[in-house]
C-alpha cells in the first residue's frame, strides 16, 4: 500500500510542476476538437487508423521510456514499476488517440497516407 500512496504522491507533484504545459496542452486539444465538431469531421473513418497510432505510440513508449529515463527493464523488480511503465504507456497512447482522433478526422479519410482525391 505504501508503494502506491508514494505513486500517487509523485505524480501529484509532478502535476503540479508541468501545469502550465498540461493546461496549453489541453486547451489545444480543445481547439482541435472545436474544429473538428464545427466542421463536421469524419469521425468514424478515422477511428481505427487513429487507434492503429495510438496503439504505436503505447508500445513505443513502453518500450522506450526506461532507456529515456537513464534505467533499464532489469531495474524494474516490483510489480508497481511495471504497473507504472505499463500506466504511462497507456497514457501515452491515450494521448495520441486523443490528437490523432480529430485530426485524422478532419483529413475525412480513412487512410491517411493515401492521396486524397
Amino acid at each position: 500500500m505504501y508503494e502506491l500512496w508514494l505513486t500517487l504522491n509523485i505524480v501529484w507533484e509532478l502535476a503540479r510542476a508541468a501545469a502550465p504545459l498540461v493546461l496549453a496542452a489541453v486547451g489545444l486539444w480543445l481547439a482541435v476538437i472545436g474544429t473538428a465538431v464545427f466542421r463536421r469531421a469524419q469521425w468514424r473513418q478515422a477511428l481505427a487508423p487513429a487507434a492503429g497510432l495510438a496503439l504505436l505510440a503505447a508500445i513505443a513508449v513502453f518500450a522506450t521510456l526506461p532507456s529515456l529515463t537513464r534505467s533499464s527493464f532489469g531495474e524494474l523488480r516490483y510489480w508497481v514499476d511495471w504497473a507504472n511503465l505499463a500506466a504511462i504507456a497507456v497514457a501515452g497512447g491515450a494521448i495520441m488517440l486523443a490528437y490523432a482522433w480529430p485530426l485524422l478526422a478532419l483529413r475525412g479519410t480513412a487512410c491517411p497516407w493515401k492521396e486524397r482525391s
